[in-house]
C-alpha cells in the first residue's frame, strides 16, 4: 500500500489518499472502511444516451465518484472489494443521491474520509504502508568479506545494509591478519543485524553462505551475544536458520528462498506468532485458569486492575457497525498498551482468528490473578 496524502485534523477528522499495490492491500482497505465514511475513487458507470433521432443507447464511462458508504462486500478468495453507497458530490453522469457500487482496483488511488480516525485504523495504515511491518523474513547473505542484510516482504526484497571489507589471504605459519580481519567483518555484520532487524516483526533470519562461513559467523554471533549480554540476539536464537547459497551476493537470495527447508520454515510466518500467542493462552487456561480470561466484561475488569500481560483480539471486532461497540474495543487496546501490555490483533481470515472468534473474539493472559473476577464466577455458579 502506498500513502499519497494524509490530512487529519486535531479532532481526528480528515482524509487519506492511498494506492493499493497488491491483493493483500484490499484486505487492509476492508478493515479501514466503515459505514458512514466518504469514499472517492475512479469507477465505471453505465450511462444512457439519447441521439438526435431519439434513439436511446448506453455506454460505459469511467468517472470519479464520491459516495457515502452504506455497504461493504469483500471476497476473500478473489481479494475483491466492492463498496456500495449514495453519491454525495455533483457529477455529470450520476445524480446526487443516486446509488452506485465502486469496485476498488489495484494501482488506482482512492481517498477515504472519516469523521473520526481512531488509533487502530491509523496503525493499520502505518503497517500496510511500511514494508518493514510486512517483512516477516530477514536474510543475511554472505561470503568472506561481503554481506547483504535484507528484509523479505511478500512483494519485494529490501536491502537494508551492504557490508564489504578486504580480508587478507591466509599465509603459511601466519593466519593472524586473516583472523583479525574476519572477526572485524563478523562484528560489522552483527551490528548490522542488531540495527536493521526488528525481531518483534521478523519471525525467521536466514543466514546463507557458501562453505562454512555461515557456521563460523553464527558461532561468533552467539558467543559474542553471551559475552556482551545481547538479549536481542539471545532471546531470538531460535529464529536463525542456516542455509547454503552459492555466493554472498544479493541475487543468491532467490535460490535460498527456493530451498525446501526454507519454504517449509517460512510457511505462513505471519500467522506463526498468532498461533503461538493463542497456544500460550490455552496452556494458561489449562494450568493456571485464574490468569486466562475471555469475554469483554471480564477482560475490561482485568484491565482496570492493570493485570493484562497480553491481549488477544480479532480484527473483525473493529469492523463492528455500531460506533459505541467499536470504540469500546479501541479504548481497551489503547489502555492495555498504555499500561505496558502486549496486544495481538488476529486476522479473522486465519484459523487462529477463527478459534479466537469462538471465544468471543477477545481474551487475555494476566500478569496475576484478579480476585474479584474469580469471586464473581463462583457467586454466579452458586446462583
Amino acid at each position: 500500500m502506498k500513502l499519497i496524502r494524509k490530512d487529519i485534523e486535531k479532532d481526528n477528522a480528515g482524509q487519506v489518499t492511498l494506492i493499493p499495490e497488491e491483493a493483500e492491500d484490499m484486505w487492509h482497505t476492508y478493515n479501514l472502511l466503515q459505514v458512514g465514511d466518504s469514499l472517492q475513487a475512479s469507477t465505471i458507470r453505465k450511462v444512457q444516451t439519447e441521439s438526435a433521432t431519439g434513439s436511446v443507447g448506453s455506454n460505459r464511462v469511467r468517472t470519479t465518484l464520491t459516495i457515502c458508504v452504506e455497504n461493504i462486500d469483500f471476497d476473500s478468495q478473489a481479494c475483491q472489494l466492492r463498496v456500495k453507497g449514495i453519491n454525495i458530490q455533483e457529477n455529470q453522469y450520476v445524480k446526487m443521491g443516486a446509488y452506485h457500487t465502486i469496485e476498488l482496483e489495484l494501482n488506482r488511488k482512492f481517498t477515504l474520509a472519516k469523521k473520526q480516525w481512531d488509533s487502530i485504523v491509523l496503525e493499520r495504515i502505518e503497517q500496510a504502508c511500511d514494508p518493514a511491518f510486512s517483512a516477516d523474513v530477514a536474510a543475511v547473505v554472505m561470503q568472506e568479506g561481503l554481506a547483504h542484510i535484507c528484509l523479505v516482504t511478500p512483494s519485494m526484497t529490501l536491502l537494508r545494509a551492504k557490508i564489504e571489507t578486504n580480508i587478507p589471504r591466509k599465509r603459511r605459519g601466519n593466519c593472524s591478519q586473516h583472523e583479525k580481519a574476519l572477526e572485524k567483518f563478523y562484528e560489522q555484520v552483527m551490528q548490522g543485524i542488531i540495527r536493521h532487524i526488528n525481531f518483534e516483526v521478523v519471525k525467521v533470519v536466514l543466514v546463507a553462505s557458501p562453505g562454512f562461513v555461515r557456521e563460523q559467523f553464527c558461532d561468533f554471533l552467539f558467543l559474542r551475544a553471551v559475552k556482551q549480554d545481547l538479549k536481542t540476539i539471545l532471546e531470538n536464537r531460535g529464529k536463525f536458520l542456516q542455509v547454503h547459497s552459492s555466493s554472498g551476493h544479493k541475487y543468491s537470495l532467490t535460490e535460498v528462498l527456493c530451498d525446501p527447508v526454507v519454504t517449509s520454515r517460512l510457511a505462513d510466518t505471519k500467522a506463526a506468532s498468532e498461533i503461538k500467542a493463542l497456544g500460550d493462552f490455552y496452556k494458561m487456561l489449562q494450568h493456571e485458569p485464574d490468569r486466562a480470561l475471555y469475554g469483554i466484561k471480564h477482560v475490561e475488569r482485568a484491565n482496570e486492575s492493570l493485570a493484562i500481560d497480553t491481549l488477544l483480539v480479532t480484527d473483525e471486532l473493529f469492523r463492528h457497525q455500531d460506533v459505541a461497540t467499536r470504540s469500546r474495543y479501541v479504548k481497551l487496546v489503547d489502555s492495555v498498551k498504555e499500561n505496558g501490555g502486549a496486544v495481538r490483533i488476529f486476522s479473522s481470515l486465519h484459523v487462529s482468528g477463527e478459534q479466537l472468534s469462538q471465544l468471543t473474539g477477545v481474551a487475555a493472559v494476566l500478569r496475576f490473578p484478579v480476585a474479584d473476577l474469580s469471586e464473581d464466577e463462583s457467586s454466579s455458579g452458586e446462583d
